[in-house]
């Protein structure tokens, strides 16, 4: 006997409330007019908009530096940070310290960074960004590697050293292999966790070096446009691409370390 239907209600109801926003917004920008309440036609005017907009592509550019970089280190140090914490240590205090700025608030974490920059003279620019989303995603990434270390097969490093290998070598020729999946899909989150993020930004960035999400921020504060909405899409696209990949390899190392 089958489900009643009126139980999927619910649920399809939840999704309307999440992606109906989103639907509105991406619809919207493809309006012909100028107003970003009134669909007026299809026309895909205002993203040409914003390629001429040059405090929109200094923003752009910006914040692909910053994610590039706070990337590869946050990459890097969390799973440098996972493989210490699975392999070497049994410290559930250590587990949380190592993990904890991924479930602080944006705002605690930002205004923290901010005094801890200002008390050791820290100049701010794209480099005090790099550094704060580094810091941000080496928690993601370190939690995702650590999911990943727990379907890994540590009879294989164990083998590797009885064969006379050293732990250097056995880390790169063993560890990482067995890991790669998920420090892809820790890095493709770190990636876009960097280029959404507006509010650790928004405390360690110059003022003359803003990033996307904060020359968005100046430009809402005036109204929405369609504009803004083109540059919203484009973010979203990009974003649930990178997600949809992460979860993809994430899926691929489960299923290796099935077989």
């Amino acid at each position: 006997m089958g489900k009643p239907r009126f139980l999927y209600v619910p649920f399809w109801l939840t999704y309307v409330f999440l992606y109906a926003p989103i639907l509105v917004l991406v619809v919207m920008s493809f309006n012909a007019g100028r107003s970003p309440y009134v669909y007026e036609g299809f026309s895909l005017k205002w993203y040409g908009v914003l390629a001429e907009d040059d405090k929109i592509m200094q923003g752009l550019v910006n914040t692909l530096i910053v994610a590039a970089a706070s990337t590869v280190l946050a990459t890097v140090l969390g799973t440098l940070l996972a493989v210490g914490l699975a392999r070497h240590t049994r410290s559930k205090l250590l587990d949380a310290l190592g993990l904890m700025p991924a479930i602080l608030p944006d705002l605690v974490l930002a205004i923290g960074l901010l005094v801890f920059y200002d008390v050791v003279k820290f100049s701010l620019g794209l480099h005090s960004v790099i550094l704060s989303h580094a810091l941000f995603g080496m928690a993601f990434v370190a939690a995702v590697v650590r999911t990943r270390l727990t379907h890994a097969d540590s009879s294989l490093e164990e083998a590797s050293r009885d064969l006379g290998a050293g732990p250097v070598t056995t880390f790169v020729r063993v560890t990482l292999p067995q890991l790669a999946p998920g420090i892809v899909a820790g890095a493709l989150l770190a990636f876009t966790l960097s280029i959404d993020e507006f509010v650790i930004a928004f405390f360690t960035a110059a003022p003359t070096e803003p990033t996307l999400p904060i020359v968005i921020y100046s430009m809402v504060r005036f109204g929405v446009t369609p504009e803004i909405n083109a540059l919203a899409s484009i973010l979203l696209l990009v974003s649930f691409t990178v997600v949809i990949v992460a979860q993809r390899m994430t899926k691929i190392g489960e299923i290796r370390a099935q077989d």
